[in-house]
């Protein structure tokens, strides 16, 4: 039975963890699924937006499933297993468009590291996010660690991990962590929808320039490599038809 799954519509792909029993746990099977689903979905130049998300409405994600894991105990093959996550993640955070985290549940321990290789992160009214890793005393392992204190800063990033809080979706947004949160009685799928709307009226390869700018500074590329990449990716929208169409229609509009 399939760990993940995935639907298409409209341009935006949804990518739901589905173990709903076991709160969405991260298993080494689901990062794989995981994995092997934005590898493919990177290949269609129609999508404009990803979502990630967990089943039911409880768990986003509860961290990776411990019993899964309780055979790792040599720092080798502790090593290797961190390794292999990271570069299940790397394939969302270098996904060519936006991908969002829709935390429809709370998003624990590797959940939240899950959430923050996301660009942005939208909060059921009653989702929170945690970086509980301390609780078990052990830390991030995933690059979520480098996620979080790149997006709240340092000494907000400490104080998250040390002191294991666990962040309410309204606290997020105001730190920086977050992006929208639902009002009460709200649907997680109305605020995801809306949010949506003005990325989706974008051009896919405008959203690839954007979002391959934003990895580049997310991985630390050279000025002057990103503003060559910026040069490229500009030169190609702008003799793209749909620039052109656009700019058409405006300066029609104004005729």
């Amino acid at each position: 039975m399939a760990t993940v799954k995935s639907k298409t519509r409209d341009g935006v792909i949804t990518v739901t963890i589905d173990r709903p029993e076991k709160r969405n746990a991260l298993s080494r099977e689901v990062l794989s699924d995981l994995a092997a689903t934005f590898t493919a979905a990177a290949k269609d130049a129609s999508v404009k937006a990803a979502v990630v998300t967990g089943a039911g409405d409880k768990s986003f994600a509860a961290g990776g499933d411990l019993k899964d894991l309780e055979s790792i105990r040599t720092r080798d093959d502790a090593r290797a297993m961190a390794d292999d996550a990271k570069l299940a993640f790397e394939t969302i955070r270098r996904f060519p468009v936006p991908v969002l985290a829709a935390l429809n549940g709370d998003a624990l321990g590797g959940g939240a590291e899950l959430a923050v290789a996301c660009d942005f992160r939208l909060f059921a009214h009653h989702a929170r996010i945690g970086f509980v890793q301390g609780r078990l005393n052990i830390s991030t392992a995933w690059g979520g660690g480098v996620d979080l204190i790149r997006l709240v800063g340092p000494a907000v990033g400490l104080r998250l991990l040390s002191r294991s809080e666990m962040v309410a979706g309204s606290d997020a947004v105001a730190i920086g962590l977050g992006d929208a949160v639902a009002f009460p009685g709200q649907p997680l799928d109305d605020l995801v929808a809306n949010f949506l709307v003005p990325l989706k009226a974008q051009a896919p390869q405008a959203l690839r320039a954007f979002k391959a700018m934003a990895t580049a500074a997310r991985f630390g590329d050279p000025r002057a490599d990103m503003l060559r990449l910026e040069t490229e990716t500009f030169s190609e929208t702008w003799v793209h038809d749909d620039h052109w169409a656009a700019a058409e229609a405006l300066l029609g509009g104004k005729k």
